[in-house]
């Protein structure tokens, strides 16, 4: 059993933080979680045994990255410059996803991951469509760029959906993959289906579930069979929608309709599909999505890095669509500035404050993600629940003299001291225990940009 006596802890059903909680854990599991003191002054130094690990700070679930493209962290800092959008940025992505393989993607993706830990992240869900060689040429293990992010994320300590994403077209018309994009590709959706049958990882760390990149990439034939392997296995469904209104008017061009109402004419929509942006949804949309309780995944630091845009989150949420974050093109890697943007972005939207309160921040970070991923027990500090704590420093330059319960709207992924996995310390002080940060970031982004920059 491991003991950790955390300054305050941010319990569930709880309005804010309670401070001085024992926490208890057995073989990855909470055992006990346990307030020691009542509503008087600061308890100093409460006497426990003396083998319980302290945690000054403010301690909260681990946090859930519902949304990743680890291989687009390479492009931090190398498409910011000059005008464009998300088109024109597509295009410095796929030059990235040409010169990655199996070795390289590996070396990045542990950093990337590795990384995301040291946010707090424990979990994260990759939207994995990287699949086969130059060409789309498979390699002789047809999932060995699959195997290559299990592997990183055992390395770097954390959890892993993989969101095998199907990747059939080039446009909603059903033009064919060229260029780059003959990577991503598996000729229809039953060979991905089978593809992905024939890839079984059994590490505890990882959990498969699917992906419709969007419905400019899957035929709106083939919608169902992705959506109905998904749900014959049990497994979570993640989908692209109207990231931008190019989308929505292609859409209406060849099907007459918007992309949500084409899913949920297939059978795409649903409590285990998770629609990610969502931005440029009609009021109608809303609805269908609410109604079918899928949830959205909302990914705001690249929404506006991508001049996305700012969705209708609150109207969403309210219709009854469950949310979470993602850090997408990992041009930031902090959930905490995720979750923050949530209410940032509808106040400017809207032009009024308070729409999100602190707890609803957090369940979108924690619970909300882990639910979204196939982690049901996960993402709250409950008995039962997997023992992912994250503990966030309240003296730094941006949270001295800040209450714990303001802790989403000052803190940043620099103020995590301590993370631990399922039971298993993998942050301490600061640093990652196993990976060195920065320097194979570094490694691994020059490795694949090397050509580019010189």
């Amino acid at each position: 059993m491991t003991r950790w006596l955390a300054e305050y802890a941010w319990l569930p059903d709880r309005a804010e933080p309670t401070r001085d909680v024992l926490i208890e854990a057995t073989d990855g599991r909470l055992t006990a979680v346990t307030p020691l003191t009542g509503d008087g002054p600061p308890t100093a130094g409460v006497e426990v045994l003396g083998d319980a690990v302290r945690l000054p700070g403010l301690t909260v679930p681990g946090l859930a990255n519902a949304h990743s493209h680890a291989f687009h962290r390479a492009l931090r800092g190398r498409t910011h410059d000059g005008r464009g959008d998300f088109w024109s940025w597509r295009s410095l992505m796929y030059a990235i996803a040409t010169r990655l393989d199996p070795d390289t993607y590996l070396a990045l993706a542990r950093a990337v991951y590795a990384e995301m830990a040291l946010a707090g992240i424990t979990c994260v869900g990759e939207f994995h469509y990287l699949h086969h060689g130059p060409g789309g040429t498979p390699y002789d293990d047809p999932n060995a760029m699959s195997a290559a992010l299990v592997e990183a994320a055992a390395h770097a300590g954390i959890r892993l959906t993989l969101l095998d994403t199907a990747y059939l077209a080039g446009g909603v018309d059903g033009a064919p993959l060229t260029g780059p994009q003959r990577r991503f590709g598996d000729g229809d959706a039953l060979r991905w289906a089978a593809r992905v049958d024939a890839f079984g990882p059994a590490d505890e760390h990882v959990r498969l579930g699917a992906a419709i990149h969007s419905v400019r990439a899957v035929p709106a034939e083939q919608l169902a069979t992705v959506a109905g392997w998904a749900d014959r296995n049990g497994l979570p469904l993640h989908v692209h929608l109207s990231e931008q209104p190019a989308e929505n008017d292609a859409c209406r061009a060849v099907h007459g309709c918007t992309p949500t109402r084409l899913l949920a004419d297939h059978g795409v929509l649903g409590p285990h599909t998770t629609a990610v942006h969502a931005t440029h949804p009609t009021a109608a949309d809303v609805a269908l999505l609410g109604d079918s309780r899928t949830r959205v995944c909302v990914c705001p630091t690249t929404e506006r890095d991508l001049a996305d845009g700012v969705g209708p989150v609150r109207r969403m949420a309210d219709a009854g669509s469950p949310l979470s974050l993602g850090s997408d093109s990992n041009a930031v890697v902090d959930l905490f500035e995720e979750a923050r943007a949530l209410e940032m972005d509808e106040r400017l939207r809207t032009r009024r404050r308070g729409h999100f309160t602190p707890v609803e921040l957090l369940g979108t970070a924690t619970v909300g993600g882990h639910a979204a991923l196939g982690w049901g027990d996960a993402g709250r500090l409950a008995v039962g629940q997997r023992a992912d704590l994250v503990t966030v420093r309240l003296d730094s330059a941006r949270t001295a003299g800040v209450p714990p319960v303001g802790a989403f709207f000052a803190a940043t992924a620099a103020d995590v001291t301590s993370v631990v996995v399922d039971g298993r310390p993998v942050v301490d002080g600061g640093r990652h225990l196993t990976v060195d940060l920065p320097t194979e970031l570094r490694d691994a982004i020059a490795a694949v940009t090397a050509k580019e920059d010189s």
